[in-house]
């Protein structure tokens, strides 16, 4: 504990660090106050329940789990019809969207090959794609409130104004709901350049994180009242859950190091030798791919439900498809993230540009020649530590449905919490934030040994 408090001090006695992290918290209590900022159009007595209300009206427990993971990503301010109700999610679309256009277009490759200049414009082009998702999303967010969760004809002392009216009620609203996320992602941004970094993480991870104690009051409440399991299953579920994180932590620190030599010149200069040559490792993630696997996942799987919507057989089985918490569901939710491992590590993990660049400063492999032999030997490794990474991957992504099922968890927005995207990103930005802190630290105490001695010996 001693340790942890000077840990503190220290943190509080570096000036730089100290304003980057009041910078940053700053910034997330303005992004945590707009979260509560309702819509002008828009009733918040009524929308705090739209929720159960759409339970209630008929809604399943596939839509009310999904409206509860966009809500978890937005810290609930998609499901209280915020000014940040989109988030920053269509910021998070926009970069996936242009990350992959640089597989298959020459300019934005060339773009990513500029340095700092060619940065600034893929920044550009993603923030005008941002906007233009936004006119898609904010649209449908509006018409998903004003026909399926709120509608006008059931609920009018929802609504100040007139949902029917273009000019009063749609225009502004989409205009404010594409303010909210450009505000979001420049507060994203600015966290990055001036705070403490990976500001568009730490936003999405702070939503997430608000969502918490609400998950974890309802579910001691359940648990300790009359059809509850008492104390001890709390303490079940936390211990489970810290498990859970540290299995989280393993996979996102997992690494398979592959041994490199560099090779050395003689004192003559005209021979090479290895045999004092300095050795060093590749660092290939066992997880490369991070939760994005998982985003691009959930973003098909809402493609099921809309067929079984439109399915009138009601059949037990396909109907499982469109339920968070089914066997169905998470069985083809888990072949979708192993898929999408592979696709995402493969396209995103330059194994012929790393064996080239290793190949021009004289770095080899052991036991491997250099050039497309070296390409083929990473690409070995990379494959045979992926399929574990992406099975370990997916059964994490599905631990909210296995505790649901098996009965661990009373709540379903608890369960939320046992894995999935939002614990790894929790996990990720946490680990990220702290090492960045540790740098810090690092740094100003190199700097203060080199003053010290020179205070000494100022001759």
């Amino acid at each position: 504990m001693k340790a942890f408090i000077q840990t503190l001090k220290n943190i509080w006695s570096i000036k730089e660090l100290r304003e980057k992290l009041i910078f940053t918290f700053a910034l997330i209590l303005v992004y945590r106050f707009g979260t509560h900022v309702p819509l002008p159009s828009i009733n918040m007595v009524e929308v705090d329940n739209i929720l159960d209300i759409y339970k209630n009206n008929g809604g399943n427990q596939q839509a009310t789990g999904l409206l509860g993971l966009l809500s978890s990503f937005t810290g609930g301010a998609f499901s209280k019809a915020s000014i940040f109700a989109l988030g920053i999610m269509p910021y998070i679309s926009a970069s996936i969207v242009v990350q992959l256009m640089g597989l298959a277009i020459p300019y934005i490759q060339k773009l990513q090959k500029e340095g700092e200049s060619g940065r600034k414009t893929v920044n550009q082009i993603t923030r005008w794609l941002t906007i233009i998702i936004c006119l898609i999303q904010a649209p449908a967010y509006l018409t998903s409130i004003t026909q399926v969760f709120l509608p006008y004809e059931q609920f009018r002392s929802a609504y100040l104004v007139d949902p029917h009216s273009v000019m009063l009620f749609w225009v502004p609203s989409i205009i404010i709901l594409i303010s909210g996320t450009i505000f979001a992602m420049w507060m994203g941004e600015k966290i990055t350049d001036k705070g403490i970094g990976n500001g568009i993480s730490i936003l999405i991870m702070v939503g997430i994180l608000a969502g918490f104690p609400t998950a974890f009051v309802k579910e001691v409440g359940i648990q300790m009242g009359d059809t509850g399991k008492g104390l001890i299953m709390i303490l079940v579920e936390v211990l489970v859950w810290l498990f859970v994180i540290i299995l989280c932590i393993m996979l996102t620190v997992a690494v398979r190091k592959v041994p490199v030599q560099y090779v050395s010149r003689t004192k003559s200069g005209s021979l090479r030798s290895i045999t004092n040559a300095a050795r060093q490792y590749i660092p290939l993630k066992v997880n490369a791919a991070g939760v994005m696997p998982i985003i691009f996942a959930q973003a098909l799987m809402f493609i099921p439900g809309l067929i079984v919507k439109s399915d009138t057989t009601n059949n037990t089985f396909w109907a499982g498809f469109s339920q968070v918490f089914s066997w169905q569901y998470n069985t083809l939710f888990a072949i979708l993230i192993i898929v999408f491992t592979f696709f995402y590590t493969a396209i995103t993990i330059p194994v012929n540009q790393m064996a080239d660049d290793l190949k021009r400063n004289g770095g080899l492999i052991p036991r491997v020649k250099p050039g497309q032999e070296t390409a083929d030997y990473l690409d070995d490794v990379l494959s045979k530590i992926t399929l574990p990474g992406a099975i370990y991957l997916a059964l994490i992504a599905i631990l909210p449905a296995i505790v649901k099922i098996i009965g661990l968890t009373a709540t379903d927005s608890f369960a939320l919490f046992f894995g999935g995207t939002s614990l790894l990103i929790m996990v990720g930005v946490l680990l990220d934030t702290v090492q960045q802190i540790n740098t810090y630290l690092l740094n100003h105490h190199y700097d203060g040994l080199m003053q010290s001695r020179l205070s000494r010996n100022p001759h």
